[in-house]
């Protein structure tokens, strides 16, 4: 399976964030779209970094008297791994593993098309067992065509 497949049953929805954005807001965007990660663009809509749930609860266990008036620049992760819709769930796998993080921004010809959680693979390779079972199940109990 690959990360296309992913997208195409999950959608593509990309939810973007100014740089500027206050962490308050950042944290309703959260809760209000579902989601664990935010694609953060300057103020021309270029893409300068990936924010994330870890990235705004570290923001406010340093302090948390600054959840009003620190921004999605002071926090944000500035180095986004991504990934293209032809790269295989195991890729991805080993790519969140490696890195130690959740999300990876979809790339396709230069234009992000969506984002990957660490859910979506472990639901795509659940998937693909439970795919092979049933299989070798069939041809076991000679129910296999062939």
């Amino acid at each position: 399976m690959k990360t296309r497949d992913i997208l195409a049953q999950k959608g593509t929805d990309i939810f973007k964030v100014k740089e500027t954005l206050l962490l308050i807001d950042v944290v309703s965007m959260f809760v209000n779209h579902r989601v664990g990660s935010l694609i953060v663009v300057n103020d021309h809509d270029e893409v300068i970094g990936i924010v994330a749930h870890n990235d705004v609860l570290k923001a406010i266990h340093h302090h948390p008297e600054y959840i009003t008036t620190v921004t999605v620049s002071e926090v944000m992760s500035r180095d986004v791994i991504v990934v293209t819709p032809e790269d295989d769930v195991d890729q991805l796998m080993t790519i969140m593993t490696e890195n130690r993080i959740r999300h990876l921004p979809v790339i396709e010809r230069g234009e992000f098309v969506g984002i990957v959680s660490i859910g979506d693979v472990v639901k795509a390779k659940t998937t693909i067992h439970d795919v092979q079972i049933k299989h070798l199940n069939d041809y076991i109990e000679g129910r296999y065509p062939g």
